[in-house]
């Protein structure tokens, strides 16, 4: 569930917050440990860069959480932050059709 009043946590939020400082890991330890250029972990941890399912990959299997805390922690920001300027749309009316006996 998306929080209302506030943008849900970042994924590069919660790699730094969670992950790296608790571990006393540095982001070119990680980094190096990925096979990654630095550029690209300070990115995502800055919020210049999304998560990829590649990164998700890559990054639940080095902290040992599965692909998808990450690829759930970047759908909820996106959706949030989408949520923020989304016009309604109206349901689609579809006309019932016969049913097709066999």
């Amino acid at each position: 569930m998306l929080p209302k009043n506030r943008p849900p946590t970042r994924p590069g939020e919660m790699l730094l917050k969670e992950f790296l400082q608790p571990g006393e890991v540095t982001q070119t330890e990680l980094a190096r440990h990925l096979h990654w250029p630095y550029a690209r972990l300070n990115e995502i941890i800055n919020g210049k860069r999304g998560i990829t399912p590649d990164s998700a990959l890559a990054l639940g299997e080095a902290l040992r959480t599965g692909p998808e805390f990450w690829l759930n922690l970047q759908r909820d920001w996106d959706l949030w932050h989408s949520l923020r300027g989304h016009r309604p749309v109206p349901p689609l009316k579809i006309p019932s059709r016969p049913k097709v006996s066999a």
